[in-house]
């Protein structure tokens, strides 16, 4: 493990730097200039107007009044004392019932953290075998840890009672938040209006037939089997190059439109354009006139296309969207094998269609079971020789190792104030810059394996993410020594070992932890809060690409909340906190301010993020 040194620079730099993001934040909200980023849906649901209309110019960007640098936190109480039921107004069921895992863990890991600093940590403390051991070398946190037991110490009882206890606690904590949830969601859906998608089936791999159509054998299939529940369907067509028509047209009006715009501000002059690349080189013509013949062409295009769609039996897939009477005969059909054969007719729920993913709609079943097969096989590539990174990672944490590699650093690495800051910060920053693109590769996975909802690509990524996290964060940090070696030994020993080592190694990583809870949910959920990527997106593109009110309303669009990155991440604190809390108890502190900081940012966040529909 790492001294107290190490573990305060580390908390000391953490602490500064979410001071100074929460700060900055505060700041920059209030700025006019900032308005559209951090107050979106306002502007989008149009009940506020931009303050940069009113004032001199220099208020326009920059807030003159200042009263208002007075009350800069006042945010903080206001995302606090929101109402749930307001926030489930405002945000929608998903973010309240994802803002309540945040307050879950604090249920869980408050009472845990009492008991464990009242119980086991008196109990380690007082042990004193690793003041006894001669020639061992240990840390003030060893002393608190179970590391301080020797071998076949009664003492372990209080930890394996405890283990017991924070077990069973965490049962009832879960037990009781499952029924709440489960209440919200039933209420919830109980208030809304009936949608056409709780009433429909979609339906996969329809099995041909020579005598008839998809569309009819479809409809023959489902009021034979389901004649009382039946109502429609629609068939699915391959229609992704309509869709790519469809959009070029719209970013050609979107032109029309500014030009429009612009001619009307002078109309005694008509705006030109070059009609090549870019608009840098070509024929130069009127900008009005163009754009209408490009959206005539592209009209014609379009009505080709859909007739071609509608008629060309090659554009039809065997899938289809069936509706059903009641929900009793969706939820069946649903829920149930139609045929003896398992591999045609499948069905599921069908996504509402905002949250359909249409390019994955017309994959063909035999092709949807080789793309799984492939992204399954690569998914396990990936996580194994992602650990190579990981043990290079670790070789930071422990300065020893550091020297051995690069002995010729062995004199810097040796003094006080640097090596501190190696163990106690750098660890848990390298780790989160490789773990950056990793979301961004596991989204494209799932989509490489067709899934056809957006709400299932993000539960896929996130069960692949948690997987990965678990594989290379959790236990390949846990188990030291580069990954070909660990497995070497783990190949030439008794498979009885292996608990032992990842048991032995354990205790001995708290310190990584703390620094990579520090880096990761400390200042990484105090950035989340000042959306610094959103911020500097939204000014290159209305310095740059806002042409019209509708290119404004894109450029401050405050997305959705990443739920494939950010909830594996949850998860793996969850971890952290019950294998730890017995282990050592000093980590419970760190996970204890990450869910406090994390409530507080993602109570504001719901206000601003829009929520993919995984609950309701």
């Amino acid at each position: 493990m790492g001294s107290l040194t190490d573990i305060g620079v580390s908390a000391g730099l953490n602490i500064l730097s979410a001071v100074g993001f929460l700060l900055a934040f505060a700041v920059l909200r209030i700025q006019p200039i900032n308005d559209r980023v951090y107050f979106p849906k306002w502007y989008l649901k149009g009940t506020r107007s931009s303050p940069r209309q009113l004032g001199t110019a220099f208020s326009k960007f920059v807030n003159a009044d200042l009263s208002t640098y007075i009350r800069f936190l006042n945010w903080m109480p206001a995302a606090l004392k929101m109402p749930e039921p307001e926030l489930i107004e405002h945000a929608g069921l998903d973010s309240a019932v994802y803002v309540r895992i945040y307050l879950l863990g604090l249920k869980i890991f408050v009472p845990i953290a009492l008991l464990a600093f009242s119980v086991l940590v008196p109990v380690n403390w007082t042990s004193g075998t690793l003041e006894n051991e001669k020639g061992l070398s240990y840390d003030e946190i060893d002393k608190l840890s179970i590391s301080n037991l020797g071998k076949g110490s009664k003492r372990f009882w209080a930890h394996i009672a405890m283990s017991y206890v924070f077990t069973f606690w965490t049962f009832f904590v879960l037990y009781h938040e499952y029924k709440v949830v489960t209440t919200m969601r039933l209420r919830f859906l109980a208030n809304q209006n009936r949608r056409p998608d709780q009433y429909t089936v979609l339906v996969r791999n329809v099995p041909p037939d020579p005598d008839e159509s998809v569309s009819e054998h479809v409809e023959h299939f489902f009021a034979v089997n389901h004649r009382d529940h039946y109502l429609s369907h629609q068939i699915v067509y391959n229609a992704n190059h309509l869709s790519g028509l469809v959009e070029t047209k719209k970013g050609l009006q979107n032109w029309l439109i500014y030009y429009e715009n612009k001619h009307a501000k002078n109309p005694a002059k008509r705006p030109k354009i070059k009609t090549g690349l870019w608009g840098l080189w070509g024929q130069r013509v009127d900008a009005i006139e163009y754009y209408q013949k490009e959206i005539e062409n592209l009209c014609k295009q379009e009505d080709e296309e859909r007739q071609k769609v509608i008629t060309d039996p090659n554009y039809i897939m065997p899938a289809a969207f069936v509706s059903f009477k009641t929900q009793w005969g969706a939820a069946v059909c649903a829920q149930t094998q139609q045929t003896s054969n398992p591999t045609v007719w499948l069905t599921d729920w069908a996504p509402e269609p905002r949250d359909v993913f249409w390019a994955n709609l017309a994959i063909p079943f035999v092709e949807l079971s080789v793309r799984r097969l492939t992204v399954a096989v690569a998914f396990f590539f990936l996580t194994f020789f992602f650990m190579i990174p990981i043990a290079i990672v670790q070789s930071l944490a422990n300065v020893d190792d550091l020297e051995k590699v690069l002995p010729f650093l062995k004199p810097i690495i040796e003094r006080n104030s640097l090596q501190a800051v190696i163990q106690g910060f750098l660890p848990g920053i390298v780790l989160k810059i490789f773990l950056i693109l990793l979301p961004t590769i596991l989204m494209a996975m799932s989509k490489i394996e067709g899934h056809t909802s957006l709400s299932g690509l993000d539960r896929r990524t996130a069960m692949k993410y948690y997987i990965f996290l678990f594989v290379n964060v959790f236990l390949g940090s846990v188990i030291t020594g580069t990954a070909f070696q660990q497995l070497d030994n783990f190949i030439h020993q008794s498979a009885n070992k292996i608990p032992e080592v990842i048991g032995e190694s354990i205790p001995m990583k708290a310190t990584f932890f703390m620094t990579y809870i520090m880096v990761d949910g400390w200042s990484g959920i105090a950035a989340e809060v000042l959306r610094l990527k959103p911020l500097v997106i939204f000014h290159i593109k209305n310095a740059f690409l806002v042409r019209t009110e509708h290119d404004r309303e894109q450029a401050m669009d405050p997305g959705s909340l990443d739920f494939y990155n950010s909830e594996p991440r949850l998860q793996l604190y969850f971890l952290l906190g019950l294998v730890y809390a017995v282990v050592t108890p000093m980590l419970l502190p760190f996970i204890i301010v990450f869910f406090s900081l994390a409530y507080l940012v993602f109570r504001h966040q719901s206000a601003l993020r829009k929520w993919c529909t995984i609950l309701a």
